[in-house]
This record gives structure tokens, sequence and C-alpha cells, in this order.
């Protein structure tokens, strides 16, 4: 280190704040020390560095992938978390952990400095494991009591309304919900589909709408018998929101193969989907699009600064989406 503090000109706790970010550093500085690390083939030194500080510098998103699936949603949250965390002289690992016990298993060993808890139900076990090891911890949704807790969520209340909405301004009355059935194995109370059931419960009464509700498991021939079974059973609905990214593209080729057009026939509108996930569609679906780079950077930021900063007040953060309109919805004939 005091051969890149020599060749960049600056002293050797400057080089230290460079490579371990512990203080920020002018970008020009930054530019000069990086400039000599690369000329010298410096390297860090990570395990050694772990070891001096008693840091990992690793933060560990927790996502039970066997139970939900890394779609296009959470896909975006983790890159934007990555990104977030590098930025931050930090690195990010994905724990597909399913369950407490096997969470308790991983935080034992001390393998990260601190954890974000992704797909998180109203009352998470988890929790309950990161509390009684001390492990800082956020989450990227929220549990049902947030007493004391950091978290970044959706705000599945303000979706629903923007894309009922939508819906009603262009003059549909019969609109259904589509949500994901996540089967026997899945923990209940999980956030999304809770909070966006209750939200379309509380709207549509509250607009004299009658409520239709429907569940599909998560993928696209799920998607399709779904739309089977809404159009046998309620073949007044001309809308539908649709909470069930992987069996989207599905639901809607359903509908097309049981003899009606979308959106003629029937408007389809995504909500807290991925961008990528609604154009691969046909046609491409409308959706209020979920905030997957905004949950990843701003949780990922949040951990790091109680990391810095235990005493710092908890984050708690509700983005709402965007409505970004495409080919599959319209005025009801």
């Amino acid at each position: 280190m005091q051969d890149v503090a020599d060749r960049a000109g600056v002293s050797l706790t400057t080089v230290s704040f460079v490579v371990n970010g512990t203080k920020p550093v002018a970008e020009r500085t930054r530019a000069r020390v990086q400039a000599a690390m690369a000329d010298l083939g410096y390297r860090r030194n990570v395990v050694a560095r772990a070891l001096a500080s008693q840091r990992t510098r690793i933060v560990a998103l927790v996502f039970p992938a066997l139970e939900h699936g890394l779609g296009g949603a959470a896909l975006s949250i983790v890159t934007a978390a990555a990104s977030a965390a590098t930025r931050r002289g930090f690195n990010v690992v994905l724990w597909p952990v399913t369950g407490a016990d096997q969470l308790e298993d991983y935080v034992s060993g001390g393998l990260a400095d601190g954890v974000l808890l992704m797909e998180v139900t109203a009352q998470d076990p988890r929790v309950e494991v990161l509390q009684r090891r001390a492990v800082p911890f956020g989450l990227i949704g929220r549990t049902e009591d947030v007493e004391g807790l950091s978290y970044v969520d959706m705000d599945f209340d303000a979706m629903l309304a923007t894309g009922l909405d939508h819906l009603v301004g262009l003059g549909h009355e019969r609109v259904a919900l589509f949500v994901g059935d996540l089967g026997t194995t899945a923990p209940a109370g999980y956030g999304p589909v809770a909070r966006t059931e209750a939200a379309y419960l509380h709207e549509t009464a509250a607009r004299g709408l009658e409520p239709v509700v429907v569940r599909g498991a998560q993928d696209p021939r799920s998607g399709h018998r779904t739309a089977d079974e809404l159009l046998a059973r309620h073949p007044e609905v001309t809308a539908v929101l649709a909470l069930n990214e992987a069996a989207l593209s599905g639901f809607v080729n359903g509908l097309v193969a049981g003899g009606r057009s979308v959106p003629d026939d029937v408007s389809v509108l995504g909500v807290a989907t991925s961008a990528e996930a609604v154009s691969t569609a046909d046609p491409p679906v409308s959706a209020v699009v979920a905030p997957g780079h905004d949950l990843g950077s701003r949780s990922v930021d949040a951990l790091i600064d109680r990391l810095a900063e235990p005493t710092a007040p908890p984050l708690r953060l509700l983005l709402d989406g965007e409505l970004q309109p495409a080919g599959s919805t319209a005025p009801p004939r």
C-alpha cells in the first residue's frame, strides 16, 4: 500500500480509505489511487481485510428461491442491490434459504455483516432469528408488526389503486384480480399477495364494484388454466388486474385461446411486474411496474448506513410503481 501511496502522491491513510471504503475520498484523488493500483498490479486481499477489520463486507440477500423462483421483478432487486453494495465497497451474496432453521445455520457462521430478507411474510419467523443472533438486518417487504424494524417495500395499496383508476377510467365496471397461489408449502401471510388482495377488496367496495378474485400458480401453464376458469365462472369480467408475473403471458394466451380478444374483450393490467416480463406477452401487457431498482439500492444503502451507525433510526420507506400503458388495456366494447 505504501508503494501505491508514493506513486499516487497521497498519504497511506488516503489509500486505506480508497481500498476499504471507510471514508469518502475526492473523486480525482480516488482516480489517482486506483490508477496507481492498476499500474502496480495491486489487488485487495479480501480475506486479510476481513480478518483485520472483523468485517466480511458482505451483505446477504435471503431469497427462498425454491418457493418463489427468481422472476424479473426479484432479479431487478438483486442486481440493483449488488450495484449499490459495490459502490459502497461491499459485496452481495444470494442465500436461497428456506425457513428460519436454515437461516440460523447460515448466520451462525458469521458469513455476512448484514442480512436483507426478501419475500417477507406477515409473521416472519426469520426476523426472530436475526434479532436473537443480533445480526444487523433490513426487510425488502414488511411484517405486520414493524416496531423497531427497517424496511423498504412496494406500496401495494397505491399501485393497486393506480391500476384500478386506469381501468375504471377507461369505463370498466367488472374488474377481476388475478393473484399467485403459492401452494401448500408457502408461508401464510405472504406480503405482496395479502396486501394487494386486501387493497383490491377495499378499493372495489369503496367504488361500488363487485369483487372477483382468481388464483393460479406461478407459471405460464397455470396462468392459462386460470384464464379458462375466469371465462367459465365470470364471463362478465371485462378487465383484470394481475399480480402474478410468471403466469402473466400464459394468462393472456388463455384469454385469447378462449375466444377473447385482448384488449377489445378483456383488458389486462399487470401489478408490481417488471418491465421485461410484461413485454413478453402478445400483446405487450400494460402494467404498474415494480420499483425494483429503487427497492434494491435503497435497502442496501440503509443497511450499510446502519452498519456504520448502529444507533441510526430504522428506515421505513414505501415505493410506488409507475403506470406504463402498452397494448393490453382499452375501453370495454
